[in-house]
């Protein structure tokens, strides 16, 4: 897939489809579905517009909600489903500036050449949201460009949206998260140094590095792991404050891998969220705490179907 960042233009006409993408979500694959499906029948590229930061992160970051995909995850989800472009728009002061007709006439149209857009109901543009679908049809219409607008996708009659998904994982509901986005949630990353306290403790840990410091969902989980060999393999994950050791400080997502005895320094880890296990707690001792640990993953062993934790252990040390 091609990515194309700032001033940049594409080199054909294209069919395009706007918004923050965030989590690409059922909603978020019918749009793209769509627009894949335009630009084949019209001989189009088909694109997608996106931004970054997100509107909301740029205007008032501190009650942003959290982001459910880094840029690099969104970008792969959309690579993916087949898009053939993506261009990722610095949402920045001048940006939010552009009024609603510079935003078609020089960004849509003379940028990105686009023909046909697809947009959802409630879609906004230009500086201050001053722009609508009515006035997106209206503008596309002086610009040769047909205008398409997508219906709300629903689940049981619950609209699918990111913020959905987000009250799901803060609730521990994987399954109905999973539902909304057509697959596991998962958290990417580099494997970077840590403390090493997992290591002390009996339970060495691959500590993958968050873009942010407001995960979507917080607790011990079951997980499968992508990107430490040909196979995705069976772990426990912690992904909070650690309230034992740490004084809050950053979040932090922490692997332990029952059948890796290998270096994953520098390593790119796909954590792939399966069952929730518990809360986090603040354990009194560091003997409470890797007791705990002992009991997580017996229990992410139960969950994952595999051998007891015993047979885990031999597995990994053998």
């Amino acid at each position: 897939m091609l990515i194309i960042h700032g001033s940049r233009a594409v080199d054909r006409p294209a069919a395009i489809t706007i918004g923050n993408f965030d989590g690409v979500h059922r909603g978020h694959q019918a749009m793209v579905a769509r627009t894949l499906e335009a630009a084949r029948r019209r001989g189009l590229m088909s694109c997608v517009l996106t931004f970054e930061p997100h509107p909301r992160e740029f205007f008032a970051s501190a009650a942003a909600p959290t982001r459910l995909t880094s840029l690099r995850e969104k970008l792969e989800l959309l690579a993916a489903l087949g898009v053939e472009c993506t261009f990722v728009a610095r949402f920045d002061r001048e940006f939010a500036a552009r009024t609603a007709a510079d935003f078609v006439k020089n960004l849509l149209v003379d940028q990105l050449r686009a023909a046909w857009v697809l947009v959802g109901e409630d879609f906004r543009f230009g500086a201050k949201r001053a722009g609508d679908v009515l006035l997106l049809r209206t503008l596309a219409a002086e610009n040769a460009m047909d205008v398409e607008v997508i219906e709300t996708v629903t689940d049981g009659g619950l609209r699918i949206s990111s913020s959905a998904v987000r009250q799901a994982l803060a609730q521990g509901d994987l399954a109905q998260a999973e539902r909304l986005l057509g697959r596991r949630y998962s958290i990417s990353g580099h494997v970077v140094h840590g403390d090493k306290l997992g290591r002390a403790l009996g339970f060495p840990t691959a500590n993958v590095q968050l873009k942010h410091n407001h995960p979507p969902l917080l607790g011990i989980y079951a997980v499968r792991v992508h990107g430490a060999g040909p196979q995705p393999r069976d772990a426990v994950a912690s992904l909070g404050f650690r309230p034992t050791v740490a004084d809050r400080g950053r979040a932090r997502l922490e692997v332990f891998l029952f059948d890796y005895n290998g270096d994953l320094y520098g390593r790119h880890l796909r954590v792939e969220f399966v069952a929730k296990l518990r809360d986090e707690e603040k354990f009194d001792s560091l003997d409470a705490l890797k007791a705990a640990m002992a009991r997580d993953c017996r229990a992410a062993c139960e969950a994952l179907g595999r051998a007891n934790w015993e047979a885990a252990a031999e597995s990994r040390h053998g």
